[in-house]
C-alpha cells in the first residue's frame, strides 16, 4: 500500500489538530540501543507536505538520501526515547518486548503532545510491534491511560507496515533510525573497532563479539546480554531459550528474540 492516501477508516476525527506518527529504530540489534520517535504534523496539510518532500519508510531509502530527510525533517515537532542495552536487559525482566515498546511509544507520544500545548487532539499512528495489531493499540492505550495528557490522544491506529501506509510514521521511522545511525556511530569510536551494524546477522558484529570475549573474557559495554546471541556467544545455559514476542519486522526482528 502506498503513501497517497490513507486507508478507508484509518482517517483522523474532524476535530484532531495533529497527527502523530511513532515507530522505532533498533529492536532487533544485539549492540546498541532500541530508539523510539513520534513526530507531529498538522492534521490539515502535514501530510501533504510530507509527501511533498516524498518521505518513506527508512528501510527503503539509500543512505544519502535518508540522511537528507532526517536533517530536513529535524525541525518538525518530534520526540525521541533512546534505551541503552543495559535497559533493555533491565525492562525485559518484567514485560516482554511487544508490551515494552507499546510503553515506550505512550511515553513518546505524551513527550510529544506535552510540548504541542494545551488544545492539542492527535490522531497517534503507530508501527505495530506485535503480531496482532489490535493488542497494540491496546497495550499503548493501557500504557497511556495514567498520563494526566492521555486525554490530547483522540485517535489511535495501530497497523503493521505502518512506516510504508502513513508519511507522518515514515517521518518517524527517518527520525528513529537517523538517532540509532548517531549513537551506533558513539559507540563505534567508544569501542575503537569495527562492530558492524549491530544485529546478529550481521558477520561482522558476530565476529567483533568473539574476538571481545576471546580478549576480554566477557560481552562488550553497549551490548544486551538478555540477547539469545550474546548467550550463546558466552556460553550461557539459557542460550537455547525461545520467545514467544518475537516478530519480523523493521530491523530484522526475526534475527535475535532476545530470549
Amino acid at each position: 500500500m502506498g503513501l497517497q492516501s490513507m486507508p478507508l477508516g484509518d482517517g483522523p476525527p474532524p476535530d484532531a489538530t495533529h497527527l502523530v506518527g511513532v515507530d522505532e529504530a533498533g529492536r532487533g540489534p544485539v549492540i546498541g540501543p532500541l530508539v523510539v520517535a513520534a513526530l507531529a504534523v498538522p492534521a490539515q496539510g502535514g501530510e501533504d507536505r510530507l509527501r511533498e518532500m516524498r518521505v518513506r519508510d527508512s528501510k527503503k531509502l539509500q543512505v544519502a538520501r535518508r540522511e537528507r530527510l532526517y536533517r530536513e525533517l529535524g525541525p518538525f515537532p518530534h520526540a525521541v526515547i533512546e534505551v541503552p542495552a543495559e535497559d533493555i536487559d533491565a525492562l525485559r525482566t518484567s514485560a516482554s518486548m511487544n508490551v515494552l515498546e507499546a510503553r515506550l511509544f505512550a511515553s513518546v507520544v505524551s513527550a510529544l503532545v506535552g510540548r504541542l500545548g494545551e488544545g492539542t487532539r492527535a490522531a497517534v499512528y503507530l508501527d505495530a510491534a506485535d503480531t496482532d495489531e489490535l493488542v497494540f493499540a491496546r497495550h499503548f492505550r493501557t500504557a497511556l491511560a495514567g498520563d494526566p495528557l492521555a486525554a490530547r490522544v483522540v485517535h489511535v491506529v495501530s497497523r503493521h507496515e505502518a512506516d510504508d501506509t502513513f508519511p507522518v510514521v515514515s517521518a518517524a521511522s527517518i527520525i528513529a533510525k537517523g538517532r540509532r545511525e548517531e549513537a551506533v556511530a558513539r559507540i563505534r569510536e567508544e569501542l575503537g573497532a569495527d562492530m558492524g551494524s549491530g544485529y546478529p546477522g550481521d558477520r561482522r558484529t558476530i565476529a567483533f563479539l568473539e574476538k571481545w570475549i576471546s580478549e576480554k573474557g566477557g560481552l562488550p559495554p553497549h551490548t544486551r546480554a538478555s540477547w539469545r546471541t550474546a548467550k550463546r556467544l558466552t556460553g550461557r545455559r539459557d542460550a537455547a531459550s525461545s520467545s514467544l514476542d518475537n516478530f519480523s519486522g523493521e530491523g530484522g526482528f526475526g534475527m535475535d528474540d532476545g530470549g
